[in-house]
C-alpha cells in the first residue's frame, strides 16, 4: 500500500486513540492541530466511549444490524467490537480509508466496509447493504452519524437525517453527535478546519433530527450520556444524542 501524502481525520483519530493504523504525515497533522488546541486524545477517547454506550443501548432494544457512516479506522472499540453478535457495515469515501479498512475486516462474516455517501444512501453497495444489514427498510437497525455533521450545513443536514428516517424501519436508532462551539474559544485550531466546518449549538442542532426522537437523555456533552460512573471531565466538544424512528 502506498503510504498516502495527505493527512486523514479517521487516521489522525486513530493515532489520538492510541492505535497503529496511521502515518507520519497523520501524526504530524495531529501534533500541529494540538499545538493551537490542546491535548486531543482525551476528547476523541470520551467521544470513542460514547460511541461504545450508545451501540450496547441500542443493542439492547433488540437491533442487531447497525450502518456506519464516516467510520474511520474499523477498530478500538468500533461498533462491530462493541456489538460482536451484530452485523454491521462500514462506510466512508475516502479512499485510502476504505482500503485499510476492508483489509482490518477481511475474512470477518459479521462486518463488512464499502464506500457509501451519508447525504447519499443511493451510493452505498446494495450486495454489502443486503449482507450486512439484512432486512433494511423493514427492520429495526443502528445508524452511527459521528463525525460527520460538522461537515454539512444545516439544510444538507436536515434532508439526509430526514431522508435517513424515511429509509429506515420503525424502531431503528440513530446515534449521532455535533461539534459545539467550544472550538471557538481556539482560533487557530478553528481557522485548520476549514471553511466547511460547522459549529452547533444544543439548541440550533435540535431542529435538524426532524422526526427522529431524543430518547430520555436529551442532547448532552458526549461524556454525561449515559456514563459508567462520573462522567470524564474533558472539554465539551462534541454533544450527542440518540434518537428514534418512532412512527411513520
Amino acid at each position: 500500500m502506498v503510504e498516502p501524502d495527505q493527512p486523514s481525520t479517521a487516521r489522525m483519530i486513530d493515532f489520538w486513540l492510541g492505535g497503529t493504523h496511521h502515518y507520519p504525515v497523520d501524526v504530524a497533522a495531529a501534533h500541529a492541530f494540538e499545538q493551537a488546541y490542546g491535548p486531543c486524545a482525551p476528547v476523541f477517547r470520551a467521544l470513542r466511549a460514547f460511541l461504545g454506550r450508545a451501540v450496547r443501548a441500542i443493542a439492547a432494544t433488540g437491533v442487531d444490524s447497525f450502518l456506519v457512516f464516516g467510520a474511520g479506522v474499523p477498530t478500538l472499540g468500533n461498533v462491530h467490537e462493541v456489538a460482536p453478535e451484530a452485523t454491521v457495515l462500514y462506510t466512508d469515501v475516502d479512499p485510502v480509508t476504505i482500503r485499510l479498512g476492508q483489509r482490518l475486516l477481511a475474512g470477518s462474516d459479521r462486518a463488512g466496509y464499502g464506500y457509501g455517501d451519508a447525504t447519499d444512501i443511493g451510493t452505498i453497495d446494495p450486495a454489502l447493504l443486503h449482507r450486512f444489514v439484512p432486512g433494511w427498510g423493514r427492520r429495526p437497525v443502528g445508524v452511527v452519524f459521528l463525525g460527520l455533521a460538522a461537515f454539512l450545513d444545516d439544510e444538507t443536514l436536515a434532508r439526509t437525517l430526514d431522508e435517513l428516517y424515511r429509509a429506515s424501519a420503525v424502531g431503528s436508532h440513530l446515534a449521532i453527535d455535533f461539534d459545539t462551539e467550544e472550538l471557538a474559544g481556539h482560533p487557530e485550531a478553528l481557522a485548520m478546519m476549514g471553511p466547511a466546518f460547522r459549529m452547533r449549538s444544543p439548541a440550533a442542532f435540535a431542529p435538524l433530527l426532524g422526526r427522529w426522537t431524543p430518547t430520555s437523555e436529551g442532547i448532552v456533552a458526549v461524556s454525561r450520556w449515559r456514563p459508567d460512573g462520573a462522567p470524564e471531565e474533558v472539554p465539551a466538544a462534541f454533544h450527542g444524542v440518540v434518537a428514534v424512528r418512532s412512527a411513520g
